[in-house]
């Protein structure tokens, strides 16, 4: 009996499916190498939904720079698209949540039994004023330092495991003639390294101190982190904004550096484009300073209010939340599921790391990638980083940042 009950279900969802049309626009800056991943839940949404139309609306532009650009005009211009990528966290919250853009999704998460799946700390984040608004699907590592074991052994050293370290081995690898051990890309990937030395050399405490406001920017415990960047931007290539994060990476794999900050993002580039495995044509530590600490981001999908094709975005939310979605999708990806539930053995060496890492590390959030601060600081901090490229001072730039803080409430 219960097998005909199954049957017969999965035969009304199936119907269900197929009576489903209609369109469904997805907003996103998942180009490229990261483009994979997504068709492959755009694949299994189509199997579940043929009659629907799906439009990929993809925004080129790493960490979503230019597709933020964009979506700011859609939805103040009143053209929201059915569903948009959006950092889980401050980045959502503190732009269009409060601005009463986006519905709320807690019926849906207690109709798919999610509050259970997803752990407690990453459903606050998610959440304003006890209302869940967007759905994660997956969780990406910030502060990783990348490197190939083999080249680092010809060289003769070992990932350093503090910033101090850090600067004396690339001492010595200039000395071994490699001009710039440190490769690094365009202005986002200044600031995500930025974030990681940072948590460094602050500890996470006083890391998340920051975004509370209990530690103001131009405390000299902050303004010890400008200092300490500064020093580290030394080891770094000086063509760093002519490249993005993957040029930066192929540095890196060509032996032209040694390593590079990236997030795990990196990861998926390195084993799905590149054919890499991990731990032999690459290999990974926690940033200088930041072991024992995981510096998360998540990507999500919410409900705009007012879209056109609400059922089909319901249904597309449904599939991202889901086991089979998220363990489809994140391996390609280079990310780990946000469930807790999902299936190891479908992930590969890195990514098994980061899940034990995951559950047992300390986690804080990253500034680049939405999770701590608002829209409205986080898009001024390219002018604090401007200040101190441009300066060099480390007291300059620590003001313009509390400035900044001060001006948008941060933490308030």
């Amino acid at each position: 009996m219960k097998k005909l009950f199954l049957t017969l279900a999965a035969l009304a969802l199936g119907t269900a499916g197929l009576a489903q049309s209609g369109k469904l626009e997805i907003f996103s800056w998942w180009a490229g190498d990261e483009g994979p991943a997504l068709q492959a839940l755009i694949d299994l949404y189509k199997k579940r939904y043929p009659n629907v139309e799906v439009i990929n609306a993809t925004v080129t532009g790493g960490s979503g720079v230019n597709a933020r650009a964009v979506l700011k005009t859609r939805m103040l211009g009143g053209d929201p698209p059915d569903s948009f990528q959006v950092h889980a966290g401050q980045e959502l919250i503190g732009t269009w949540v409060v601005a009463d853009r986006m519905e709320d999704l807690t019926p849906l998460f207690n109709q798919e039994g999610w509050m259970t799946k997803f752990p407690k700390g990453l459903i606050d984040l998610l959440s304003y004023k006890g209302k869940i608004y967007s759905v994660p699907v997956n969780i990406h590592r910030s502060n990783v330092m990348w490197y190939v074991p083999a080249k680092l052994r010809e060289w003769g050293v070992q990932p350093p495991k503090t910033w101090a370290e850090f600067l004396t081995v690339c001492q010595t690898l200039k000395s071994k003639g490699l001009e710039a051990p440190l490769a690094l890309g365009e202005n986002w990937t200044q600031q995500h390294l930025w974030e990681s030395v940072a948590l460094g050399v602050l500890g996470a405490t006083d890391y998340a101190n920051l975004w509370t406001g209990k530690l103001r920017f131009n405390d000299p415990k902050a303004v010890a982190v400008w200092n300490t960047f500064g020093r580290v931007l030394d080891c770094a290539n000086k063509d760093a904004s002519g490249l993005s994060w993957q040029q930066a990476i192929d540095r890196v794999l060509e032996g032209r550096a040694a390593f590079n900050i990236m997030g795990d993002w990196a990861a998926g580039y390195m084993t799905t484009t590149k054919g890499l495995k991990p731990g032999e044509g690459f290999g990974w530590a926690p940033a200088p300073g930041t072991a024992g600490v995981f510096m998360m981001l998540s990507d999500s999908f919410g409900l705009p209010k007012g879209v056109k094709n609400r059922t089909n975005v319901l249904n597309w939310l449904r599939l991202l939340g889901s086991k089979e979605g998220q363990d489809t999708f994140n391996p390609l990806k280079g990310s780990i599921a946000a469930r807790t539930d999902s299936d190891p053995s479908k992930y590969n060496a890195y990514l098994q790391s980061a899940m034990r890492d995951w559950k047992s590390n300390r986690i804080v959030g990253s500034l680049v990638h939405g999770a701590v601060a608002p829209e409205s600081f986080m898009s001024q901090f390219g002018t604090v980083m401007e200040i101190y490229l441009s300066s060099r001072n480390a007291q300059a730039a620590a003001n313009a940042a509390q400035a900044i803080a001060t001006q948008v409430r941060l933490g308030q």
